[in-house]
């Protein structure tokens, strides 16, 4: 409980000394694609981290000494764990003794495509009922703007705990590009907004330990909306790139070329790229994150929903030219035996958290198709909430009786560990979502 206050000079010189000695003790809630990669960061330079996360399995898997994500080494977790520096529990007491504790946890849409925050909600609730004075919350899940102050924050008080005295609370949006060769956590700059003065300095100083560019921000607000912008202004370029699609397809013009044309411009323009539709577990959601809070205020977000109107398209499109490809070979989407190549929202990652590759599949099961998959990343699907139709399966092997076996093979996402000179041989129509390889007009078509 609360205990006497302490002036902020007092509380930053000891913060500062805490993280000099290496003394902090940090907790990250979340062991996924955001929370696992910091709390190896801090772990790895000598502070002590709890990673906390209510799926079992998930914390078995790191207490052995393995990585529940593909793209972060088994090696990674076995040398922090050898050295003291980690630990993995599934229990709220982990919490207890901590100094700073980084919430790292999901927010979805509900069905209704409303935010779902109960992830936040309960990760706070356990966060007030253990922690002790002094602690530093930072939430990282990307959110609408108000959500550290308007929700965290009363959790925190309603266990006595009053932010920026006895305990201090900031928002800094996690900023993970899964896979991606040129970025990692350490090297992409780092957004920080406090609730107060003083949180955000002791976040900022939290994060320097382990990022090499932290910015802050005037408050916890501006670094939630910046969020969002990142992620809507990528919604909206894909939307927009996505019907150039459409239109310049019917006009006969390959639209990648066109792309590739245009970005020849060093400067007023960024390339974005088709696709069978938005996968992931931001760009697909966080607008409407927004788009949800500005009702409050009486405002429509027509351009930003246009934009999802347009992504959610895309695979009713794709299924149309497949369609069409199969017709001229006189057949149809029923009966026909499809194979998707790749689960996966998006290149060499096992994530298929609203991948399109899900929308397709439950399309084409509804013109009944005979639909299988094969993704070298996820070699089983066990079924998803928003597809409740779609019957769990595994992956079919890379092999020359898998694909002359389809009628047809949709490219949906484009690792680059498959054989595609291979599959061009075996399959005997392929219709490409991401402009791997060349079309052909007679066995290779676009989409």
């Amino acid at each position: 409980m609360p205990g006497k206050k302490k002036s902020p000079p007092t509380v930053l010189l000891q913060w500062q000394e805490k993280l000099n000695n290496r003394s902090l003790k940090i907790g990250i809630m979340g062991m996924g694609y955001v929370g696992l990669p910091l709390g190896l960061l801090f772990a790895e330079k000598g502070f002590s981290v709890v990673g906390i996360d209510p799926d079992e399995r998930r914390i078995r898997v790191l207490k052995q000494g393995r990585s529940p994500i593909r793209h972060i080494k088994d090696e990674r977790v076995r040398a922090v764990l050898k050295k003291g520096f980690f630990q993995a529990t599934a229990e709220p007491a982990g919490l207890k003794g901590l100094d700073a504790v980084l919430i790292c946890v999901p927010t979805p849409l509900t069905k209704q495509r409303e935010p779902d925050l109960s992830y936040v909600e309960s990760a706070s609730q356990w966060v007030a009922n253990n922690v002790g004075q002094g602690c530093l919350v930072i939430l990282e899940s990307t959110t609408y703007p108000g959500t550290t102050r308007d929700v965290v924050a009363p959790i925190l008080k309603k266990a006595d705990w009053k932010p920026g005295t006895d305990i201090f609370l900031a928002y800094s949006p996690e900023r993970e590009d899964p896979n991606n060769a040129n970025f990692s956590t350490a090297s992409i700059p780092k957004l920080v907004g406090g609730t107060d003065a003083t949180s955000c300095k002791l976040a900022c100083a939290l994060y320097e330990q382990i990022i090499s560019k932290v910015i802050p921000v005037s408050t916890a607000e501006i670094a939630e909306a910046a969020k969002l912008l990142e992620n809507i202004f990528r919604s909206v370029n894909i939307a927009m790139v996505n019907e150039l699609k459409i239109v310049f397809d019917r006009m006969g013009i390959d639209i990648w070329e066109v792309v590739n044309a245009a970005k020849t411009k060093p400067f007023g323009f960024m390339p974005f790229y088709p696709g069978p539709g938005l996968g992931g577990h931001c760009i697909p959601i966080d607008p409407f994150y927004l788009t949800w809070k500005a009702r409050e205020f009486d405002i429509s977000t027509k351009f930003i929903e246009l934009a999802g109107e347009v992504n959610t398209h895309m695979p009713y499109f794709v299924v149309s030219k497949l369609q069409d490809a199969l017709g001229r070979s006189g057949k149809s989407l029923q009966g026909s035996r499809v194979v998707l190549l790749g689960l996966a929202y998006k290149r060499d990652v096992d994530d298929f958290r609203e991948s399109p590759t899900l929308k397709l599949m439950e399309i084409l099961e509804r013109h009944q198709c005979r639909v299988e998959y094969h993704d070298p990343f996820i070699l089983k699907f066990p079924g998803d909430y928003h597809f409740p139709n779609l019957k769990p399966r595994k992956s079919r092997p890379f092999t020359q009786r898998t694909f002359t076996a389809a009628d047809a093979v949709l490219i949906c996402t484009d690792h680059s560990n498959v054989d595609y000179r291979a599959l061009s041989q075996w399959a005997r129509l392929i219709v490409d979502t991401r402009n791997v390889l060349p079309p052909d007009g007679k066995k290779i078509f676009r989409a």
